[in-house]
């Protein structure tokens, strides 16, 4: 029983001391306009994305993400924008994000329900300014500036 226990502990040790990775992804529709999420815990907008699930790459979370949220697929990924690990950056817990662009097609419509309340897709010049959540504005400022950002 006691090795049981220090696996338990190990396996907490690692989930509280150590930040989660996730991802965020720029989806470009092909008539260039990009595509945001609305948050229902907070009506703020952003860039689709969360974590990386147990045995998933970036790349599928990426995937995997863009589909739940806008209900788009992702036909490449196009380039990694950055990598955001700033302690404050999401105020909920210390996470590791990996930005990336991602080309997509298909018709918008929100999968995940319990997170997303509306997706809408923007031309460049009429994003929703001031609401944007967590630091979206830094990584959607970076990518416009084509950046690759360690931050």
């Amino acid at each position: 029983m006691s090795r049981l226990w220090q696996i338990f502990q190990t396996v907490l040790g690692l989930i509280f001391r150590h930040p989660l990775v996730g991802t965020s992804v720029v989806p470009i529709l092909p008539d260039g306009r990009v595509v945001l999420v609305q948050r229902k815990d907070d009506d703020s907008w952003g860039l689709p994305g969360g974590l990386v699930d147990w045995g998933e790459t970036i790349e599928q979370a990426a995937v995997r993400e863009v589909a739940e949220e806008t209900g788009l697929t992702v036909v490449s990924i196009r380039r990694l924008v950055g990598v955001y690990s700033a302690p404050d950056r999401d105020p909920r817990i210390h996470s590791v994000c990996i930005m990336v662009e991602a080309q997509v097609e298909g018709e918008i419509s929100i999968q995940d329900t319990l997170e997303i309340q509306t997706v809408q897709a923007y031309d460049w010049s009429n994003l929703p300014e001031g609401n944007l959540s967590h630091d979206h504005r830094q990584q959607i400022d970076d990518y416009l500036q084509g950046k690759t950002t360690l931050a």
